[in-house]
């Protein structure tokens, strides 16, 4: 073919980058390339099978669904084959000449964080970026692919070196063939001969076993000897030169008794559909039987994705039926808080061809959605109560996701409750659940205390803790961003109303001591009526109320919201949205009781337009608000007061 059809393109930016670390990296374990070149290969299958329930064209009479691995000892090559999807001129530019994924920057800087061999295979598998794995064995990689639905073939060729050639070309049939030229083999280095058939059948008994489809072994036969000498058989009783031989076992492993599949068997098909190469932390095997039939086989990551709090992270379980895909990643078989949930699900009482439209409207599918999870919570009530410590590692890595199924599975809402965990005043290493807070409850005690902030730092300095402090209450720390939704929709946990000690009015002990400190409170507030009308109407931009308090000990001022209003928290993080978010009037509290507040009412009682009343006033404001870490309104008019307070006092 003319080579004036030949276009040559660069790689992007971070493809080369990428490419450069694989190429040159001195990891042992390079015999990855091929479980993820399989990998993708299966998923060309899987997407040939399920684009063809709706359009039958797309896949020719007796077409058959395998993967060929073709060594050549002579030329020194490895070509992996598949009869899938194949890939049209644009999406070979789509998909290997450029990474199309958010996380780009973070893989690259892992991969060279990364310490050892396994973590660097980890890594490619997580990212998605298996393909590139082949030029860490490869002098040269050429792809010949044909579209499903086209006629015409092309052929991508490089080096690696941060350039690309695309040219029109033939096959026979759809599909994919990569053809590896292999560098030489350098054993010291973790390069082995990835052209020898007994490498090629051990790698794929290692990764790729349980590959839903047949991973063909076609190249030499091996030589047949006899028995009783070891001696090679002459050339006529060695039968064909060329072998074929299936080297997995295929049989779904959802559809095995339990007993009969071994934690290994679990592991490598967890790596397969997840692309995740830790062990998962938890394996869940489920069968309903009944009306309905279906199976599903569910992993809980041991690690969260790099995407998981992505707005466009995808996620769902592989849906099947009667062993056939249909769908790679259906959203709808587990609520969106459970999204980091891997697996498959296979019901027998779904048509093949059946539609997204129709998936999301078949009542079927509501079913087994809400059944799996039932089942997912069901496991993780079970490992909290009987295996608390694996429990605590789900917890820090999803924990803020299982959060969110309070706002959004009202059905499962107590069980999701029952599993969230906390950080508490009561012990500073322990989490602690809602349950284990009120059985500690202060006889007194009616409600279960809570404050919200940025880190468990700035909520344990905060002023508002110190009159609970005091009374030894318990108070929950919420600091995830995720809990200031999880506030607004929990109300009360077993009848104990949960209320922020930074909202409303706080009331604390007996009930006898809670009127005894309301009547003092009254008291004083008639007291110090005209100085607080001052301070209302000096701040009244800012703040609606200004009163004394009840919950402050050495602090001389804080800020408190109205129970409906948000805390300062959400404001802030609304605030950072497009257009901005509401900006709040909220309650200054001062303390009756503080040193500065009993010098300030003395000066005001004394001289009521003294400008110091007034500079201290906007100082106590601007301090209410660095104490619970918002901004303050006028940095530069803080200053110049703080600066002359210093030089009147020094």
């Amino acid at each position: 073919m003319s080579t004036a059809t030949v276009e040559s393109y660069q790689f992007q930016a971070e493809t080369t980058q990428l490419l450069h670390l694989m190429i040159h990296s001195l990891y042992t374990e390079r015999e990855i390339f091929l479980r993820e070149l399989i990998s993708n290969a299966s998923d060309a299958l899987d997407r040939l099978r399920f684009e063809s329930l709706t359009n039958s064209e797309l896949v020719p009479q007796d077409h058959k669904y395998e993967i060929r691995l073709k060594p050549d000892q002579k030329a020194h090559t490895l070509t992996i084959s598949d009869t899938g999807i194949g890939m049209s001129r644009d999406e070979l530019i789509q998909n290997i000449g450029t990474i199309a994924r958010s996380g780009t920057q973070e893989l690259r800087k892992r991969i060279q964080e990364s310490s050892s061999a396994q973590a660097f295979a980890e890594l490619i598998g997580q990212f998605g970026v298996g393909f590139y794995s082949a030029f860490m064995v490869s002098e040269k990689v050429i792809v010949i692919t044909r579209r499903a639905g086209e006629q015409m073939a092309t052929k991508w060729e490089s080096t690696g070196d941060g350039t690309y050639t695309l040219e029109p070309a033939e096959r026979a049939a759809i599909g994919t063939d990569i053809i590896l030229h292999l560098k030489k083999a350098d054993p010291e280095n973790g390069i082995e001969d990835y052209a020898d058939r007994w490498k090629l059948a051990t790698i794929v008994h290692r990764y790729s076993d349980l590959i839903a489809y047949p991973i063909m072994y076609e190249g030499p036969s091996e030589k047949k000897v006899n028995q009783m000498t070891g001696e090679e058989l002459p050339p006529d009783q060695q039968g064909p030169e060329i072998e074929t031989k299936v080297l997995n076992s295929m049989k779904p492993i959802w559809t095995r008794k339990q007993s009969e599949v071994t934690k290994e068997d679990y592991f490598e098909f967890y790596k397969h559909i997840a692309h995740d190469w830790t062990e998962p932390l938890k394996t869940l095997p489920f069968k309903a039987e009944g009306v309905h039939e279906y199976e599903a086989l569910l992993f809980i990551p041991s690690h969260a994705p790099y995407d998981l709090f992505y707005h466009g992270s995808e996620a769902g379980l592989r849906l099947y039926s009667k062993r056939v895909m249909v769908m790679e990643k259906c959203e709808d078989l587990l609520p969106r808080y459970l999204r980091f949930i891997k697996g498959v699900v296979d019901s027998s009482d779904l048509p093949l061809n059946i539609s997204r439209q129709r998936l999301q409207q078949d009542r079927h599918i509501g079913q087994i959605k809400k059944w799996l999870t039932r089942k997912v919570l069901d496991a993780l009530a079970e490992m909290q109560e009987k295996d608390p410590e694996t429990y605590l590692k789900f917890w820090k890595e999803f924990g803020r996701a299982m959060k969110e199924g309070v706002s959004a599975d009202y059905e499962n809402k107590d069980k999701i409750l029952s599993l969230l965990l906390f950080e508490s005043s009561n012990d500073p290493e322990k989490l602690t659940t809602l349950k284990d807070y009120a059985g500690r409850m202060k006889p007194e005690q009616s409600e279960i205390l809570y404050l919200t902030g940025e880190s468990r730092k700035v909520i344990e300095n905060s002023p508002h803790l110190e009159a609970v402090r005091k009374k030894d209450y318990e108070v929950l720390y919420m600091s995830d961003p995720v809990d200031e939704l999880l506030v607004q929709h929990v109300f009360e946990y077993e009848g104990k109303k949960l209320k922020s000690i930074a909202k409303g009015n706080i009331q604390l002990g007996t009930e006898e001591e809670k009127k005894q400190a309301e009547e003092e409170l009254k008291k004083k507030q008639e007291e110090y009526s005209s100085l607080l009308e001052t301070v209302q109407k000096k701040l009244d931009e800012y703040v609606k109320q200004v009163r004394l308090s009840n919950r402050l000990v050495s602090f001389p001022a804080c800020l408190v919201t109205e129970e409906h209003e948000y805390s300062p928290q959400l404001e802030r993080l609304l605030q950072k949205g497009k257009g901005g978010g509401p900006k709040q009037r909220r309650i200054l509290e001062i303390n009756p009781n503080h040193p500065i507040t009993l010098r300030l009412y003395d000066r005001f009682q004394t001289n009521k337009e003294d400008a110091t009343v007034g500079d201290s006033i906007e100082l106590l404001y601007s301090l209410a608000l660095l104490a619970e870490g918002s901004e303050i309104p006028d940095p530069v008019r803080f200053n110049q007061l703080t600066l002359q307070m210093m030089e009147r006092t020094l």
